[in-house]
Formats: C-alpha cells, structure tokens, sequence
C-alpha cells in the first residue's frame, strides 16, 4: 500500500520499495539526512564531538570528495553510537548488505599488519629514498617475499610515497685552457676498480648561501671515492678531490678520468696532475650532458634523496647530512645493477670470487 506525501517516514528507506521514482526516493534520502543533522547537537556528548560528528554526516549526506562506497561505511561504523545505523545507510545511499560485507571485513585481522610495519621500517631506515620496487627487493633479503604491486598498495595504505628531483651547476665558461678529446665515448661499464672514473661538480643553494659539491665516481660500481665540499667554486674544490683520489690508487695504476668541458678541469695544473699519475683524460662534447650522463645521473639521486627530502637547520647540518648521505650511498644503498648490492658490497663481492 501507498504512503501519502504527508505520512512519516516508516523506518524503512523508501528507495528500496520496488516502484519508488527517484524523486521520492530523493525526498526521503533528505528527510532522512536532515533529521540526522538535527539531532548531532543534541546527542554530541562536546562542542568537539559535536563538530567532528557533524562534518561526518555533511560528508556522508553531500558526498564530499571522492568518498567510495568503503569509506562511507566506515564513516557509518564510526557514527553508528550517535545515530541509527539504518538512518546513516540511507543519508549514505549504501545498501545495508555492503555495510555490514565492509563492517565484517574490516573486524578481520590484517594479514599484512607485520609486513607494513616491515615497509615501514626500511622506508624510514633509508629516509624515504625507497620506492615500492626497492623495498620490495629489500623485504626479499628479509624473507618477505610480495609482488610489487602489493608493495607499492600497502605504501599506499599506510601512506608512504618516495620523492623526486632537479638540475646541476654549469662550471664552462668557454675555453679557459686545453680541452681533451672524449675518451670514454659514452662507455660507462668498466671491468674492474680503478679503471674509469667520472667527476663533475654541483651546486647547492640553502640559507641564502651556495655550497659546492665535487666528487669522483668509479664507473665499475657507481662507488664515490673522494669528494670535497666547499663555499666557493676554486680550483682547489677539484685538486683537494684529486688528491684524495689518488690515495686509493696503487703505483702505477692506469685509468681514463672523464669530465665535462668545465674550466677547472681545461686548467694546465689538473691535467699536469693527471699526466703525473699516468692518467688518460677524457672531455664531454661542449653542451652534450649525455657524455657524462652517470655523476649527471647520481646528482639528481642525491638531491632528490637528500636536498628536497630533508629539513635543514642550518648550513652546518647539511653538511653533516651530506657525509652521512655519502656513507649511505657507498655502503648501504643498493642499485639493480649491482644484483641489489651497495657499491662497496659489490666491490667486496666480487674481489672474494676472484
């Protein structure tokens, strides 16, 4: 039988009687939402409660947002001590039946609850510098083993996402001196230690001030052997590099150092101090970043990860931050290429199979 316009409503939402019109089914949603919102004050125990309780009934009745049908019936579960649960059902245009599926799955135990805490753990360990792909491979070397895609969805669920990146400091400045011919052509894999190495130098810009980073990297395994951190851009920024560098050289030792076509290294002196060590310098083409495409590669790892990661207090800090960065990177930092081994791992590794 018919209700009139006029009746009250019977307990039951009327979008479920067959043959209801979208407009009555519309009228009785209204009615429904706003008797709802009229007894928030009255049955709020606070003002906060109150508040917090209200804005959860405008979110279910105006469906703010991009609200699914699961969190709707969370809303629902959390109000459910305020109102009737089949008055929040009907404001939320939910079936009672996905309700109850969602309330019912949600009382499971999460099955996942230890391997979160896990992606967690290593995500904070490596300071948000892994993304689901990496710590995928590291939740394997703790025998955890998930496919990436339901690494990257529990990120998501606990709200976990990685960073990214920027540009470099230019040092050319046009011919300062003899440019090299380019040795390396774009060959970046190496046999062995010490036998081709890649240096440039980057620009950081924080508190007002510039810092200037110069390192050298060893093509076998991506490993940073020296770096120098200075205020200014000198030549000494580079030489003081070099110096270290050599240190891990054994007499005799030959390899290629390749650079780009910055003034520091066109200067007579660096590549005296190359010739003396029986070092090969190789040179990019002029305005091809390309031919030196992996420390261009491991400065946007380094300002994505450490530069645009972290808050500074000061200029001091940072500098701390960058030797423990430079720590992480050789020592703990794993890359696919290096069969997800640290640089130093693998170096390791690979001189105990020799």
């Amino acid at each position: 039988m018919e209700e009139s316009s006029g009746s009250k409503w019977s307990g039951r939402p009327h979008s479920k009687e067959k043959g209801a019109s979208s407009h009555e089914r519309e009228t009785e949603e209204n009615r429904t939402a706003k008797r709802v919102e009229r007894n928030t004050r009255g049955r709020s125990r606070t003002a906060a409660h109150g508040e917090c309780v209200s804005k959860k009934v405008e979110c279910l009745s105006e469906g703010k947002g991009t609200l699914t049908t699961q969190l709707k019936a969370q809303v629902i579960y959390e109000l459910r001590h305020d109102f009737k649960v089949v008055d929040l059902i009907q404001v939320a245009s939910i079936p009672r039946s996905t309700y109850y599926y969602w309330m019912k799955h949600q009382e499971r135990p999460d099955k996942y609850k230890e391997t979160k805490e896990m992606i967690s753990l290593i995500f904070h360990e490596h300071k948000g510098r892994y993304g689901h792909r990496n710590i995928q491979i590291e939740l394997g070397k703790r025998g955890i083993r998930l496919n990436p895609k339901t690494v990257l969805k529990l990120m998501k669920a606990i709200g976990l996402t990685c960073q990214v990146r920027m540009k470099k400091y230019r040092s050319y400045r046009g011919n300062a001196g003899k440019v090299a011919s380019n040795v390396l052509n774009r060959d970046f894999t190496a046999e062995k230690p010490n036998q081709k190495w890649v240096t440039d130098v980057t620009e950081f810009s924080l508190f007002g001030q510039k810092l200037y980073l110069s390192p050298v990297l060893d093509l076998f395994n991506s490993e940073i052997i020296a770096y120098t951190v200075q205020s200014r851009p000198t030549y000494d920024l580079v030489s003081t590099m070099l110096d270290q560098a050599f240190e891990r050289l054994d007499p005799g030792e030959e390899l290629v150092l390749h650079s780009d076509q910055g003034w520091h290294y066109q200067m007579a002196k660096y590549q005296k101090a190359l010739a003396n060590r029986t070092i090969t310098q190789s040179m990019s083409r002029k305005g091809n970043c390309l031919d030196n495409a992996v420390i261009e590669n491991f400065f946007g790892i380094l300002k994505t990860e450490l530069l645009y990661l972290q808050e500074f207090e000061s200029i001091d800090h940072f500098r701390q931050e960058l030797d423990d960065y430079m720590v992480y990177y050789n020592q703990k930092r794993m890359k696919a290429k290096l069969k997800n081994m640290s640089p130093v791992e693998y170096r390791t590794h690979v001189e105990q199979a020799a």
